[in-house]
Formats: C-alpha cells, structure tokens, sequence
C-alpha cells in the first residue's frame, strides 16, 4: 500500500498525533511519500527516521500510483491537497489537526481508528463535483480548476466592478459589486456561506451565484443547474480584476473573459465512520443547540 502525506504547521498539541501516525503506517509497512516542505517543518520539532520516506514537492508534483492521499491540517489544507491529487482519482483523507472541518472531517482523537481503516482497506469515498475555468490565454493551465469555488474581486479598496454574467450565451443579469462568488456546492458552506449564500448539499448538481457588497440590494444569491456554461464579461475604473481559484489566484486584464464549466473530473473524499454532511452542519453550525432542546 502507497500513502502520500501533505500538509502544514501544526500546534504543539498534536505532536505526539504525528509521531502515532509514522508509527502505525512504519508498523503497517507502508510506502510513504511526504511533502518535503511538511517534512522538514516535523524535522525542526520532532526527531522521525528518515529511512524509507520518499518525497514529492510543489515543483516535482506527485508522481506515481497512491492508494490514499492524506492532507494534515484543515479545509484550507485539504484544498491545496486537490492541487495534487487532481485527476488521478486518490481517494483525500482530510485528517484536522485543529477543529473538525467539513472537508478535513477526520479528527485527531479518531487518528488511530482511521489509519487503521485505511490500512484495512474498510474505508468508503463520496465524489465531488469541481468548478473549471476557461480563459483566451490559459492563465491557470492545468491548475484551472476549483473544488470550492472560483471569485472574481476588484483589486482596489475603492470603485465597485461590473460584472455581465451569461447563461449558455444568454443574458442573466449584470452586478455591481466587490466581486462575484461562483461556488459549487461543496463551497456553499465557505466563502459563500459568509457572504449570504446559501447552504447546498455536496451531492447536488448546481452552482452558487453570490454577489460580495452587491450595489442593488435587490440582488441576492441564486442556484443554477451546474450543466450551464457561464460566462463573465468584467468592466470597472481599474483596469485588472482578481480571480481566484480556492488558494490559487493571478490578477487579469478587463478584456479576459471568464468561461466557467463543470469540470471533467471529481475528487474522491475518503469516509471511515458514519458522519455525514448534517451531522458536520449540525456540529459546527451548532444546529439545536438551545436550552429548549
């Protein structure tokens, strides 16, 4: 079994969490490939053998066959993790190293459990739908793809930007705004959320339009059928406007149109236990809790 690792700093708290976990998979002999950068931050602080270990970097990319790809921190980390994985079909085990995430789902106290399934081979995954995006020169290249959501913002602090949104070539509306958010639904309870978007479930065949400090307050979010290519035509004083792609982003011109679309692969999400989206909802929304229930 081949295991690739990624992820980022960590509090001190979950030390002893990192150590376990090279522990059970040296036990287990597993192939291990961590990220390098990760790698030599659990160095500074924690005395792990090198023997064995392979390493993948963000200019080397992750080569190769994997059975899991697991992401050490939260949803941010979990996002940077699908710029690896991509379209290779590696089922993500999100595994939080702080609070319990909608996509890092796997707590630290659940650790041990989870490997141990994982090693097993006793785990299912669910699929998620992506968001791609199109443009005249191919800004993104092969990393033109969001499993969130991808926005478009103004790059000042002052003028709002116009934006003409199309709907497979027809008309839908134009937003004066700060920006515009284009979720899918497993970014419905991200970026969207907070700007008054709604929530969706993950399995739900749709897009999230939500405007950022919209201009007309008679506009509000709407949810489209996600089998709809988008188009974004932008205007403002500034001359550029930001789009990011979850944690990737590039400044471009007004004239760049934007052609956003389903994307052409999903993104396996590994589930060792029986908790499911409401359940996640109900425990970090804090759902029910009220001294009446």
């Amino acid at each position: 079994m081949r295991i690739a690792i990624y992820g980022k700093k960590f509090d001190a708290d979950f030390d002893n969490y990192i150590i376990k976990m090279f522990d059970i998979l040296e036990k287990a002999k597993i192939e291990i490939c961590v990220y390098e950068a990760f790698f030599e931050y659990i160095q500074k602080r924690l005395s792990l053998k090198k023997d064995g270990i392979t390493f993948f970097s963000s200019q080397k990319g992750l080569t190769g066959n994997y059975d899991i790809f697991l992401s050490i921190g939260g949803d941010g980390t979990f996002l940077e993790s699908v710029a690896f994985v991509k379209d290779k079909g590696i089922p993500i085990a999100g595994i939080n190293s702080g609070r319990l995430g909608f996509l890092a789902n796997i707590s630290k106290k659940e650790l041990e459990t989870a490997l141990n399934k994982m090693i097993s081979k006793s785990y299912s995954f669910e699929e998620r739908e992506l968001i791609e995006l199109e443009t005249a020169e191919d800004q993104f290249k092969n990393n033109n793809f969001a499993l969130n959501e991808i926005t478009v913002q103004k790059t000042d602090s002052s003028s709002m930007i116009t934006i003409h949104v199309y709907l497979d070539g027809q008309f839908l509306t134009t937003y004066w705004a700060d920006g515009l958010i284009i979720s899918t639904p497993t970014g419905s309870t991200a970026y969207s959320l907070s700007a008054g978007g709604p929530i969706v479930a993950p399995d739900a065949k749709n897009y999230i339009i939500t405007p950022l400090a919209p201009h007309n307050l008679t506009i509000r979010p709407i949810v489209v059928p996600n089998h709809h290519n988008l188009t974004l035509k932008i205007e403002g004083r500034d001359q550029n406007y930001l789009v990011s792609l979850d944690d990737r982003h590039k400044v471009l011109s007004n004239s760049v149109e934007l052609k956003i679309k389903k994307s052409k692969f999903k993104i396996k999400i590994l589930k060792h236990d029986n908790r499911t989206f409401y359940s996640t909802l109900r425990e970090k929304l804090m759902w029910g809790l009220d001294k009446r229930n």
